[in-house]
This record gives structure tokens, sequence and C-alpha cells, in this order.
């Protein structure tokens, strides 16, 4: 798919993908879609699998890739206007290539997390539930949807695997850490796990922005950073702030730029890299590989 994907690193910024899932706009950041198809293909079927969750349709091999297809419709609760000219959203992100089925794609918006706010903390609506952010457009809202969530209900692994991780011996007691995730799910399951691996001084935010606060509010306490923060744990994809921005105010801070900043997110293939080295990520891991980033933490902090 041809897209002007940004190329600045830690501008704040990122491009959404604009979509109908019956009559609701959603949204998806650019960096995870690698095309866009027509769902009807005659030349690569969708094959249903047997005892799938019923959002699951199955799969289809359109160039020698196995591609998953989840039915938006039926995890939000929609109904397709045209099915006819029904799309599928194809994404690559946690090492999965998987289908999105919509109804149809408007464009694309290009939109600083700043304009991102989190959802309201409403029960009953699948969508909101579903949610990460809510863009605001002059004319109209996009709702961001959580996909790894979406993604994780049929198949927790495939957004957080925890094989491996275990307590090691080494004391770490005074590991303070500091965790920037946005999705709930995926918050909670970092946290516990890093307690499963023996760190259990750990604080967490939904946004880039609460954590740039706390971070930088430690400088009034002098001595040594990271007496306070041990290091930081940070997703890309976050409202008001997203982590490349806060990698790179705090490696442009003489007083924090020696707290590691790791970058844990789906997104991270070879662009992304060169973006997270360009704002001083000390280093990165791609969900779901939970592992790797702890024995990082444990041989580095």
């Amino acid at each position: 798919m041809e897209s002007n994907i940004l190329l600045e690193s830690g501008t704040n910024e990122l491009e959404v993908l604009e979509f109908m899932v019956g009559e609701q706009c959603f949204g998806i950041n650019i960096a995870k879609v690698t095309e866009i198809m027509n769902y009807h293909n005659e030349n690569a079927p969708i094959v249903p699998v047997p005892d799938a969750p019923t959002e699951f349709e199955g799969v289809f091999t359109p160039r020698d890739t196995v591609i998953s297809v989840i039915d938006l419709h039926k995890v939000l609760h929609k109904t397709s206007t045209d099915t006819e000219h029904d799309l599928l959203v194809v994404c690559h992100f946690n090492q999965m290539d998987v289908g999105f089925h919509v109804t149809s794609v408007k464009g694309i918006q290009r939109i600083s997390w700043e304009e991102i706010e989190k959802p309201p903390a409403l029960s009953g609506d699948g969508a909101t539930n579903l949610a990460t952010g809510i863009a605001k457009l002059k004319d109209h809202i996009i709702l961001i949807l959580d996909f790894e969530k979406i993604v994780s209900d049929m198949n927790r692994t495939a957004v957080l695997d925890t094989t491996g991780v275990v307590a090691s011996a080494k004391d770490k007691s005074g590991k303070h850490i500091v965790i920037a995730e946005d999705s709930p799910f995926l918050n909670t399951l970092i946290v516990n796990t890093l307690h499963d691996a023996g760190y259990k001084n750990v604080v967490h935010f939904d946004n880039g922005r609460d954590a740039w606060d706390y971070i930088s509010g430690h400088k009034a306490f002098g001595g040594n950073i990271l007496d306070h923060v041990s290091c930081l744990i940070s997703d890309i994809e976050m409202p008001q702030m997203d982590g490349h921005h806060l990698t790179k105010l705090i490696k442009d801070d003489p007083a924090l730029k020696a707290i590691p900043v790791y970058l844990f997110s789906s997104l991270i293939n070879d662009q992304m890299r060169i973006k997270g080295e360009a704002v001083g990520a000390n280093a990165q891991f791609s969900k779901p590989q939970i592992g790797g980033l702890i024995k990082h933490i444990d041989d580095n902090i």
C-alpha cells in the first residue's frame, strides 16, 4: 500500500487510516497497514477454520502468505450496508498478518497525538471498550481501535507471549520501572509479568504525557536520576504523546538522558527501528515476545 508514512522521528504525529464499519467511523495507525483488498476475491477465497470464534472468518492466501481474517462487524456489533463492496484492511503487527473485514475506507488523516483523547470509561458499548483513543476532527470523530485487544480475545499469546519469563535470583528491590502503555489490557499484562519476574516497584501510565510528567518531576529530587527511574518501557502509539516523542524528550534532557528507554511495540520493524534509534531509544522489542525485553532488563539495569 502506497502511503505518505511519516518519516520524521519524534514529531508526536501519526497518520490514521479512516474506515467505516457499518455507519460508524474508526481508525488504525497507517504504520500497521500493508494493503487494502476487496473482501470478495475469487482468486483467494476465505477458508473457514473449524471451531473458531464467530468473529474469526478464516484464512486466505493472496500471495503465499497466510492471512487471518477478523470481521469487525461482528466484533463491534455493526451491520455492513453493502456487502458486495466490503473491503479487507490487511495489517502486519505483533509479527502477524491479519485482515480486518470493514465496510469501506474513507482515507488517511494526519493527526497530532495531542489531539487524541482517551475514551470515557463506559460499559455496555463494545466499540468504546475496544477503543484506545478518540480523534476529534472538524466535523466528526474517529475511534482508534485497540487491535491488539481484538486479536487477543481470540489468541492471548499472539499479543503477549510470557513463555520463559521467570524470576531470577538478582535483587530487584531497588529497581524502579516506569511503563507507558495505552491499552488497559496490555498495561495490566506487562505489569503482572514484571511482577512475576521479580520487579515489584512498577509505576504505569496509559499515555506518554503522564509518563513524561512523572519522570521529569524527579529532576527536583537531585542526585542520580537512576535511583528514581531505573528504566522506561514505552509503547509507541499513545494518546497525548507517543513513545518516540517521549523518548526524544528524555534523551534531549541532560538530567534525564541516562535513563534507559526500551520501546516495546507491535510496530517494531526496520523502518520503526530507524526512527527509534534516531530519538535515542536504548533498545527496541517487538510484541508479543516480552521474555527478551525482561532478560535485557535483567542484564542491563
